[in-house]
C-alpha cells in the first residue's frame, strides 16, 4: 500500500500550535495550492488544504511560518470522522506531514537566518522524493 501526499502552496494563516494532555506538540495550517488549470472564465482556482504537523515540526513551524509563506510539505492523506456538539457526524481529510520544506525567506530576514538557509540547502534532497528531476521543479 502506498499514500504518499507532496504539496507545494501558500499557508493561508499562520500556523497554530497546543499540546495534548501528555505534553506532544500538535499544530496545523492550511495551504492554499494552485490548480494546474483554469476555470471557464480563465481564472485559476486553488484548493485549501489542511495540514497536521506533530512533535518538533509542529513547534518548528509555528516559530518559522506565517501567512503567505510558500512551503513544500511531504506526508499522508488521513480521513477521519468525528461528532459535533449536535451529534453530526462529519468527515475530515487532512495531510499528516513527515516534512514541512520552506520555499521562500521570511519577509525582512536576514540572507543568514538559520531554518531558512537549512531548509533550503535540504530543497536538493527534496526534489528527488518527488521524482521530479532538479530541473523539471518550477522554483
Amino acid at each position: 500500500m502506498l499514500n504518499v501526499v507532496v504539496l507545494i502552496g501558500r499557508l493561508v494563516r499562520d500556523p497554530e500550535l497546543r499540546y495534548t494532555p501528555s505534553g506532544v506538540a500538535v499544530g496545523g495550517f492550511t495551504l492554499a495550492v494552485d490548480r494546474p488549470f483554469t476555470n471557464q472564465q480563465g481564472e485559476r482556482e486553488a484548493d485549501f488544504i489542511d495540514v497536521v504537523v506533530w512533535r518538533k515540526l509542529a513547534e518548528t513551524c509555528a516559530n518559522h511560518l506565517s501567512k503567505g509563506r510558500l512551503v513544500a510539505v511531504r506526508g499522508r492523506l488521513q480521513v477521519r470522522s468525528y461528532e459535533t456538539q449536535d451529534g453530526q457526524r462529519r468527515r475530515v481529510a487532512e495531510v499528516v506531514a513527515d516534512d514541512v520544506r520552506f520555499l521562500d525567506r521570511a519577509p525582512g530576514a536576514d540572507r543568514g537566518t538559520t531554518a531558512d538557509t537549512q531548509a533550503g540547502e535540504e530543497l536538493a534532497d527534496f526534489g528527488d522524493v518527488t521524482g521530479l528531476p532538479d530541473d523539471d521543479i518550477p522554483f
